[in-house]
This record gives structure tokens, C-alpha cells and sequence, in this order.
């Protein structure tokens, strides 16, 4: 079930609200504006349902904090009130209500005006994720990390916690597609990829397809000797997958991978760190390939072998 956030000081509207959707939708309901603003930060809901005239902070102004927050501004807000005039229906609109609904309501009503935004989310939803996915491997595309890293690296230096970038491609593979044809390479992009998305799959990793047989990852949390671990496991599973490669370069199929962990500062450029990253995946397969190379917060390198 889709979850609505229904917003409102009144407990009897809040409850006649609750009431009219529950049989469709997964609802949770707030007081107070900052009660409402945190369940929203924290929760992922299709619809808010937000009453206006609340005491202390009101709706117009707790919609404006929905519209600035990156995980809020997304998600569709109908303004439900006592107002009934045009320009506060008008400012309701222009701060970025999809909807403006006066009491007194009809169930009726608020059932259709609700069915109707919660399905473009949906769908609006759904075209974001196609776009931010790659069709081949069904992780994370370039576009999407782009968005991800940022935002995480910005969470990094709020919540003062380490952040990691790693960066690998697998060896030799023009030579495997020279020998064994793009169809079969295509395949081994996806059973890379599927291996290394089981091994990052906490909500503090993430995992995109950076380019042709190269990937990048992001780790939040870990140090680097946790990290570097955690990386000399995954390149060891790929191996493991034991894909045979064009036995005149290797036996099987392996990965390349480079990685730096820090500390992020506010004065820090993301782009100077996935530079050494690159620079570690660099080394790695200067050094023989098939390894890890990783820069930890000191940049001193760890090396696999």
C-alpha cells in the first residue's frame, strides 16, 4: 500500500481524513507541523495531506521546507483549509501544491483528488527510476550517480562520517570482446555487476555503471581497512565466478579496483578524491590487475598483494 502523511492539528479532521483513505492506502498522521515535517524526512510517502492554519509554524510555511529538502520536494502536497480565497489558494499553488481542496470536504471528493496525484507519482516515479537505471545490468546509471554522490557526500560532511569511492573495470576486455564477441561480453557486464551489487547492498552503499566495463561505488561509514576489506572480497567473488577468458591474458575473468576513503571537509572537492580513486585503479592495473589499491585517509596506499 502507498503511504500518505496527513498533517493536520485538528485530531477529529485528522481521524475523518484517516478514516475516508485507510481502506486504500497505508496512513500516518501528525499534529503539529514539525511533527509532520519529521515523519516526512524520514518516511518515504506518496501524498501529503497538509493543513494550512496550524498553530506556530503554519502549512504554507512547512510546505516551503518540503519544496527545499532533496528527500521532500519531489513528493506531491494538497493543501487542505479554511481559506477559501483566491489568493491564498493561488500562493498555496505557486509554493507547490499540486492541489487545493476547501472544507467542507467530500469524501468523495478527497478520494478522487488523492487516487489521481498518488498515480502521477507513481508514474512520474517510475519514468525517474527508468531513467536512472542501466538497461543492461539494472543498477544504478552515470546520471543517477552523479545525483547520488553528491548528496551523499554532502551527508558525509554534515554527519562528520567517513566516505569512500571506489572505481573498477574488468581486465582485459576488449581482448574478451575481440574473442568471444559483445554478445558474451554484455553477459559478463551483468554477472559482474550482479555480484558486486549482492556485496553492496546496505542503505549506506550504493553502485553504478560508470561506463562501458567500468564501475563506481560509494560506501558510507567504513574506514578504509573495512572498506578495502570489504572490496578485496568482492574483486575475490568475480574471480570466483570463474568466466573464462582468453587464456593467452588470464584464466578468468577478474576486476580491477581502486578506492580512497576520507574524511570529508566542507573546503574538500568530491572530484579530487574520485580522481585518486582513478589514479588507485590506475596503479592497480599497472601492477599486475586482478587487485585492489586503496588510498586511506593519510593517502597511504594498501595494496592487495
Amino acid at each position: 500500500m502507498e503511504k500518505i502523511l496527513i498533517v493536520d492539528d485538528s485530531i477529529l479532521q485528522a481521524a475523518q481524513l484517516k478514516k475516508i483513505l485507510e481502506d486504500e492506502y497505508e496512513i500516518t498522521t501528525a499534529h503539529t507541523a514539525e511533527e509532520g515535517l519529521g515523519l516526512a524526512s524520514t518516511e518515504n510517502y506518496s501524498l501529503i495531506l497538509l493543513d494550512v492554519v496550524m498553530p506556530g509554524m503554519d502549512g504554507f510555511t512547512l510546505l516551503k521546507k518540503l519544496q527545499e529538502e532533496i528527500i521532500t520536494q519531489s513528493v506531491p502536497v494538497i493543501l487542505i483549509t479554511s481559506l477559501t480565497d483566491i489568493e491564498n489558494e493561488q500562493y498555496g499553488l505557486i509554493l507547490g501544491a499540486v492541489d487545493y481542496v476547501t472544507k467542507p470536504f467530500h469524501a468523495r471528493i478527497i478520494k478522487a483528488r488523492v487516487n489521481t496525484h498518488v498515480k502521477l507519482y507513481q508514474y512520474r516515479r517510475q519514468i525517474e527510476q527508468q531513467s536512472m537505471t542501466d538497461q543492461l545490468t539494472g543498477i544504478a546509471n552515470r546520471r543517477k550517480y552523479e545525483d547520488y554522490s553528491i548528496t551523499k557526500w554532502n551527508e558525509a560532511i554534515r554527519l562528520r562520517v567517513p566516505f569512500t569511492i571506489c572505481m573498477f573495470d574488468i581486465d582485459r576486455f576488449k581482448v574478451y570482446n575481440d574473442t568471444f564477441g559483445h554478445p558474451a561480453g554484455d553477459k559478463v557486464i551483468e554477472a559482474v555487476a550482479k555480484t558486486a551489487a549482492g556485496h553492496l547492498k546496505r542503505s549506506t552503499d550504493f553502485l553504478a555503471r560508470y561506463g562501458g566495463e567500468e564501475f563506481v561505488g560509494i560506501l558510507l561509514g567504513d574506514s578504509a581497512e573495512k572498506a578495502f576489506a570489504h572490496l578485496k572480497r568482492i574483486r575475490q567473488e568475480i574471480e570466483n565466478l570463474h568466466i573464462p577468458h582468453d587464456p593467452s591474458v588470464s584464466q578468468w575473468v577478474t576486476v580491477s579496483i581502486g578506492g580512497v576513503t576520507i574524511m570529508p571537509q566542507r573546503e574538500s572537492s568530491y572530484d579530487s578524491y574520485l580522481k585518486i580513486a582513478d589514479t588507485m585503479l590506475y596503479d592497480a592495473k599497472k601492477n599486475g590487475r586482478n587487485r585492489v589499491i586503496w588510498a586511506d585517509e593519510k593517502m597511504k596506499q594498501l595494496h592487495e598483494k
